[in-house]
């Protein structure tokens, strides 16, 4: 070893960010893994590095003991003495053991534990730096695809973003230089492993605080999202300082803030709303921008709500494929149940008849139809001293008849051929 190898380790130091220090602990680990391999040694082994000559030392190490059992480890006393005065059992002695030539086994063995602990070294700096970018928006690079993964590069390390991290909106060529969020960090057995995604509800959030300096310093803050990536989402925000409009704030002037957002997304929409402690006017405000007549809570599910709006706003309250309300419902945390207002003006309709009708005085029969009405006066008892005359009977048969022509004429042919029947 010489000073050249001092000038590598500067190198190392300079270039890949790998202290010195940590070089030379694993060469000297390594020449102690070479020596006892190659020279079949078992006892205590040191190694120093010299860091200002670039020579090493190799040195074992025995105890000092009345009686000798194992030379390879123990020295005795009077030998230690010997070396010098001061020497007590049960003190440490070392005895250079360098050989002249490692030989060509021995740098092997070295160079390969040395790359090792380099490449240990350099997967630990990387995982150090990305993890502090856990949960951030960083920028990175695309440089292939497969069947599993797009392939981000972030400078030192490429990031992997899976399917369900990517937006269904966009295709992704190599060199484009894209937005992600990093999920997750892994400290993996082939090195750092950081996972990235374009469709964390989070990605928006970031992307928010980089384009509105009022949510980034807190003054609006950020209380919900609900997203479906690539094609809507809802962002509930409110404001710390009540001299600042929330929504007005995120959406800029012009919407120059918020088009900025949904250009980096693909042209993903976007529907801002104010956040309040009102539950029942939160509701009304996720559904935008669609308008509420009424909220209507469910007393026996304390999640749950009916919402209701104009007969004309109900399929603009549900939304595409019941996207609006789905989204309404996400960013509320609440069931929500859509009804127009004419159909819940006849479902209460009903349930006021069906309170009504229990009500009613049983004493008192009701008809319900003509035919109830009449079957009730022929069931009608007849006292003598109100006899029932063959003209009044004739009278109740005509009128059974009155809405039926036929019925009529022939009532009429029966009464003739009585009469001729009487005269003769």
């Amino acid at each position: 070893m010489s000073k050249e190898l001092l000038g590598a380790l500067d190198v190392l130091e300079t270039e890949k960010g790998i202290q010195k220090s940590v070089v030379i602990d694993a060469l000297e680990a390594a020449l102690v893994s070479a020596y006892k391999r190659n020279y079949d040694q078992a006892q205590n082994v040191e190694v120093q590095f010299d860091q200002k000559k670039g020579d090493i030392h190799v040195f074992a190490v025995k105890k000092v003991v009345d009686q000798v059992y194992d030379s390879r480890l123990e020295v005795g006393l009077d030998d230690a003495l010997a070396i010098s005065k001061g020497y007590e059992i049960g003190d440490d002695i070392k005895f250079e053991v360098t050989p002249k030539n490692f030989g060509r086994i021995a740098a092997q063995t070295a160079k390969q534990v040395i790359l090792q602990r380099v490449r240990e070294a350099e997967r630990n700096i990387i995982y150090d730096q990305y993890s502090q970018y856990e949960n951030e928006i960083i920028t990175g690079e695309v440089e292939r695809q497969d069947s599993r993964f797009v392939y981000v590069s972030l400078g030192k390390v490429e990031a992997v973003m899976g399917h369900q991290d990517q937006m269904p909106n966009e295709t992704y060529r190599i060199h484009d230089r894209i937005k992600v969020y990093v999920t997750r960090v892994e400290n993996a057995t082939k090195g750092p492993q950081v996972f990235v995604s374009r469709t964390n509800a989070d990605l928006l959030k970031r992307l928010f605080e980089q384009e509105v300096p009022e949510i980034f310093d807190g003054t609006v803050e950020i209380m919900a999202i609900a997203r479906e990536a690539g094609d809507r989402a809802k962002v509930a925000v409110r404001s710390n300082n009540p001299d600042i409009d929330p929504v007005g704030t995120s959406v800029g002037p012009r919407g120059q803030r918020v088009q900025t957002i949904v250009n980096e997304l693909g042209g993903e929409n976007m529907d801002i709303v104010e956040w309040t402690d009102d539950e029942a006017k939160f509701i009304a405000n996720a559904l935008n921008p669609a308008e509420v007549l009424d909220v209507i809570f469910d007393p026996n599910n304390e999640r749950a709500c009916q919402v209701i709006v104009p007969d004309y706003q109900l399929s603009l309250a549900i939304g595409k494929r019941g996207q609006n309300a789905r989204l309404a419902a996400k960013l509320t945390g609440y069931k929500i149940d859509i009804k127009s207002e004419s159909e819940a003006s006849a479902i209460m309709e009903a349930d006021q008849t069906a309170d009504a009708q229990p009500a009613a005085d049983d004493d008192a029969p009701v008809a319900t139809d003509d035919t109830a009405a009449d079957t009730s006066a022929d069931e009608a008892p007849v006292t003598e001293d109100a006899p029932v005359s063959d003209e009044v009977a004739d009278d109740d048969a005509t009128d059974v008849a009155a809405n039926d022509d036929d019925a009529t004429d022939s009532a009429a042919s029966e009464s003739t051929t009585d009469d001729s029947s009487s005269a003769e």
